[in-house]
């Protein structure tokens, strides 16, 4: 079980806390434990499909992975885990969260979560082998999760402006993460995946200025023009934490190296947790305290 719990990847779980940011943004707090109930039940349907996903995605890159001089440690190319019992358990979570989905709430949730699966199965069988695509499907992993949140719960409030706003941080992450492996794998990173071929260093760092640039410039117009937020614009005051928070990012994946898993960059690096929280803390403060 302990090899297959690991499979299944529950530190990347927490991607799937974007599905609570309707339930923030919408700046309401009536019917507040119906909605948050919602949330969270949307929340843990979402991590058991995601954990399907990378369960077939471990499967499918069996032999690549025995070739990565990291990933030949995780449990499937590592020998640990039984194959039989990881594609019953991506058959057993995909299904079951995909019932659930379609039963829960609305058919709008069953349809996100559909379409999440559709995609993740041509990202892994198809869209990952063709360059730029690769990372924009990757992307949209974490606008539907955005969309899932929306969709359990009667936003009034909540912008458009988000959608561009996790589209573009998501591409950051993703490119980051072509980055990383560039650098880890150096001239043999074809060999380990052979869309690496199709990118350079030097365009994926071009990639990530135009990103960076593109993700402030939304989220400040987001301050300035989403409906619901303070008529003082008090929203703005957030622009230089988002700032620092995608410098921090820049500095760990340009300086340090990092940015191979994000998700263990936000669960490590005490600057970026602390940026995080007064982010969070400011949010809450304009929307529900001072507005």
């Amino acid at each position: 079980m302990l090899p297959l719990l690991k499979t299944m990847r529950p530190r990347q779980w927490v991607k799937n806390a974007f599905v609570f940011a309707p339930l923030v943004f919408d700046g309401r707090l009536e019917n507040l434990s119906t909605r948050v109930a919602s949330t969270v039940l949307a929340f843990v349907l979402l991590c058991a499909m995601s954990s399907a996903v990378y369960l077939m995605n471990d499967l499918a890159d069996l032999e690549s992975d025995r070739q990565h001089p990291i990933k030949k440690n995780r449990p499937l190319p590592a020998g640990q885990l039984n194959q039989g019992v990881a594609r019953g358990a991506a058959v057993a979570l995909a299904v079951g969260s995909l019932a659930a989905g379609f039963t829960f709430s609305t058919t709008g949730f069953g349809l996100i979560l559909l379409t999440y699966f559709t995609i993740q199965v041509a990202y892994t069988f198809y869209i990952k082998h063709i360059v730029l695509l690769d990372v924009m499907a990757v992307a949209s992993g974490f606008v539907l999760r955005v969309g899932a949140g929306v969709a359990v719960i009667e936003v009034a409030r909540f912008s458009p402006w988000l959608y561009v706003c996790t589209a573009l941080g998501a591409l950051f992450l993703a490119l980051g993460k072509r980055r990383h492996e560039l650098v880890l794998l150096g001239r043999g990173a074809g060999t380990h995946r052979a869309i690496l071929d199709a990118y350079t260093l030097e365009f994926v760092d071009r990639l990530i200025g135009i990103v960076t640039t593109s993700a402030l410039v939304a989220y400040g117009l987001y301050t300035f023009l989403a409906e619901g937020l303070p008529a003082n614009h008090s929203m703005m005051l957030t622009i230089p934490v988002i700032m620092y928070m995608l410098f921090r990012l820049l500095y760990v994946m340009m300086v340090e190296g990092e940015g191979g898993a994000p998700e263990e960059i936000l669960l490590q690096d005490r600057p970026l947790q602390f940026a995080l929280l007064l982010w969070c803390v400011m949010v809450v403060l304009f929307l529900y305290v001072l507005n």
